[in-house]
């Protein structure tokens, strides 16, 4: 099935004809579409994404569905239903950090969360090997760049890279537990 206008126009008379008029349709409803999932949504990249995809839908299934309205309202009324959905998707993803986080004040009710993760990262750091840890507490904490830290301490670019890579993976090991803290702190 042909996707069709209000008239009964087919959209797509052959390949080249369906991406010329497809083109057309974009360049002239897009910005328009974007400044109304924007006032619904308040966030622009998301609002950008949401006139993408609800494109990318149209073109997608162009031979499978017949629009009975015309093009200008089908258009606005999927960017609503696609603005709505990542509303709900955006809850969704609030409840579950905060579950998450009640979850961890409840493993650890003695202290904070950051303190315990404080806490933790340090026993994770002194299990490191010296020169490993050295390396991801210069690069961390001290903000210098990799090379930087190879010629501080006389050894190569690969070998710095080498350390970190151990570091991180033993880290990421040790403090998986804190992921969804971590999570909270860096979405801050």
């Amino acid at each position: 099935m042909e996707v069709t206008l209000a008239k009964r126009e087919p959209l797509v008379h052959s390949n080249d004809e369906a991406a010329i008029h497809f083109e057309e349709t974009f360049k002239s409803n897009v910005k328009a579409l974007h400044a109304y999932a924007y006032t619904i949504l308040r966030e622009d990249g998301a609002a950008e994404e949401i006139v993408q995809n609800v494109f990318l839908k149209l073109w997608e299934n162009r031979k499978r569905m017949a629009i009975h309205t015309s093009l200008k309202a089908y258009l606005y009324k999927s960017v609503y239903h696609e603005s709505l959905n990542y509303l709900k998707h955006l809850q969704v993803r609030r409840k579950y950090m905060e579950e998450a986080m009640a979850n961890l004040r409840q493993q650890v009710p003695d202290e904070a969360p950051d303190e315990e993760l404080q806490r933790q990262l340090g026993e994770a750091l002194s299990q490191l090997p010296e020169k490993c840890r050295t390396v991801f507490q210069m690069s961390r904490f001290e903000d210098f760049k990799y090379q930087e830290i190879a010629d501080k301490l006389g050894i190569s670019l690969k070998t710095v890279e080498a350390h970190m890579g151990k570091a991180l993976k033993l880290l990421r090991l040790r403090l998986a537990d804190f992921l969804p803290l971590l999570i909270v702190l860096f979405w801050r």
